[in-house]
């Protein structure tokens, strides 16, 4: 397995110290599986501010339709056809369908009654039960024979810097027969690999990522954690890779926990470095892709400047689609590692 990384160097001259001259690194990271580039540079510490969050939560739970009997009065229900009931209830959590769906099966899954919760507030119970609510939901879905029932997808974007529009946590749950893009190009160059090696491009990469130790994190049960070689977001990225699991059918209540557990861990190490805000999702191929391995993508978010809340996805992510990160993966692997 090849892990390509071409070396760039900048020359410029310091006026801040006589126009002396300076090197500045980068880096082009070539994805092993798929191909694509990322751009390791515009190097900083990894350290943000966080707001007051009291401030900026302050007056949403008014007007927030997750939040007490509002999410049974104003949020849609499902045809009978689908869920029988409309919505599906587990305790204080909430299934319905969303509003503006990505696709024909969309849903939010709510985290339960409480409107904010800071990122280390996550239990891993709390965060297991919501996925296993969200399988729950799947396997409905799947029961009804249903054409859109191939690619079963979880979406977690925490906190408006990853693009959720609402404080109450939840989760984007849908099934799909059209894989996003990036799943899409994995689930097939997955294939690619399988044909050409006779093996499973994750198992290898497990194994090659356990090897050199840089970048592998630990084992939970079956679920292996590693730092991204090439990240899409500017603070590094984890992958949570499952053995033996293809799609999201396959996890077990067991492998559940163990990736909440991770999940965890990882949100008191990126607490640590100010982040408060995260994108995750389920890449999962369909029933009986044995080329494929379940994973998901654990991506922090935050600004490039806070003081004017400058986003930190730009030109290059937004129309060429081509990521940076501000550090080093095996560097930010260090960091996360107490945790582990």
């Amino acid at each position: 397995m090849k892990f390509e990384a071409i070396k760039k160097e900048t020359v410029i001259l310091n006026p801040q110290k006589e126009m002396a001259e300076r090197r500045i690194p980068s880096e082009i990271r070539v994805d092993p599986l798929t191909g694509r580039t990322a751009r390791i540079c515009h190097f900083m510490q990894l350290q943000w501010e966080k707001p007051d969050f009291d401030a900026l939560v302050a007056g949403t739970e008014a007007w927030c339709p997750f939040c007490g009997d509002k999410v049974l009065e104003v949020t849609p229900c499902f045809p009978k056809n689908l869920i029988a009931e409309g919505r599906m209830q587990k305790g204080d959590m909430v299934i319905f369908p969303n509003i503006a769906p990505y696709d024909s099966i969309g849903a939010v899954a709510t985290f339960g009654a409480r409107h904010y919760l800071p990122m280390t507030a996550f239990t891993p119970p709390h965060m297991a039960a919501a996925f296993g609510f969200a399988l729950d939901f799947f396997r409905r879905v799947a029961a009804t024979g249903h054409a859109e029932s191939v690619y079963h997808i979880v979406n977690w974007n925490y906190m408006p810097p990853a693009g959720s529009s609402l404080i109450h946590p939840h989760l984007q749950v849908f099934s799909t027969s059209t894989a996003p893009n990036l799943m899409r190009q994995e689930i097939e160059a997955s294939r690619d690999y399988k044909d050409m090696h006779g093996s499973t491009y994750w198992d290898d990469l497990v194994a090659e990522e356990k090897d050199f130790g840089k970048r592998y994190l630990g084992q939970l049960g079956r679920t292996h954690w590693l730092t991204a070689f090439a990240p899409v977001g500017v603070a590094g990225d984890v992958l949570a890779v499952v053995e033996d699991a293809r799609c999201t059918l396959d996890l077990t209540d067991e492998d559940l926990m163990d990736m909440a557990t991770g999940l965890a861990q990882l949100m008191v190490e990126y607490d640590k470095m100010g982040v408060y805000s995260f994108n995750m999702n389920f890449f999962t191929a369909a029933w009986g892709d044995d080329h494929f391995r379940f994973h998901l993508l654990f991506s922090p978010r935050t600004f490039f400047n806070q003081k004017l809340g400058t986003p930190d996805i730009g030109a290059l992510r937004n129309l060429f689609n081509e990521t940076l990160c501000m550090a080093y993966p095996e560097e930010i692997n260090v960091l996360l590692k107490k945790g582990f």
